[in-house]
């Protein structure tokens, strides 16, 4: 089947996203950091904000929770724009590619309704899906649940077996090709126009 649409993941995909780049220099500690996000501040704290809870909310429960933190948590979305240090241009290089061509364009993302519209006036790569992206905190799902997945199907009337979804998590890679999707699992070391050149992408 011909592939008509391409289906991007933004954190890890298209933008260079992590807390790290703030609290290196916070901290100037890099044993204390990591402590404080893997133990206090985690990943799957984060997530649920992705997942629609307020950042205000969010906050407030971890500063309860662990109340000898309240400063490094409340710094935490404060400074999250440092968090968000530039694109990858090698990828983004490849949708500007894609924009050029008769493909249709989507995002699918886990992140904050309330921290994506920054992303959106500071990268105009953005304007290449053309509205038709589909955040996690504003649908109230998040990745690997396939629910959000055919928010997407459903919303733009497009058929998984001739679309390409591109991710950097290994969940969300699983459960698209269960979806019927044409998947490229994004790491480190992945040519991104190489890996769509594979799957039937011209370019």
């Amino acid at each position: 089947m011909l592939i008509k649409n391409i289906v991007f993941d933004f954190g890890g995909v298209l933008m260079d996203w992590n807390p790290r780049y703030f609290f290196r220099n916070y901290f100037n500690d890099d044993e204390r950091m990591e402590f404080f996000l893997k133990s206090i501040a985690t990943d799957e704290w984060n997530a649920e904000q992705d997942r629609g809870r307020t950042l205000s909310e969010g906050t407030e429960l971890l500063v309860k929770k662990h109340p000898e933190w309240e400063k490094e948590i409340r710094s935490y979305y404060d400074n999250w724009d440092k968090m968000l240090r530039s694109d990858i241009p090698e990828n983004v290089s490849v949708l500007r590619k894609l924009a050029k061509t008769d493909y249709v364009l989507f995002g699918l993302t886990n992140w904050s309704a309330e921290t994506f519209p920054y992303a959106l006036e500071h990268y105009d790569f953005f304007e290449t899906f053309h509205g038709k992206i589909v955040v996690s905190g504003e649908e109230k799902l998040i990745k690997p649940n396939p629910e959000i997945w055919k928010v997407l199907i459903e919303r733009y009337g497009i058929q998984p077996q001739e679309s390409v979804f591109i991710d950097d998590n290994s969940k969300n890679i699983e459960m698209a090709k269960a979806l019927h999707f044409v998947t490229i699992h994004v790491t480190e070391t992945t040519d991104l126009e190489n890996e769509l050149k594979a799957v039937g992408v011209q370019l």
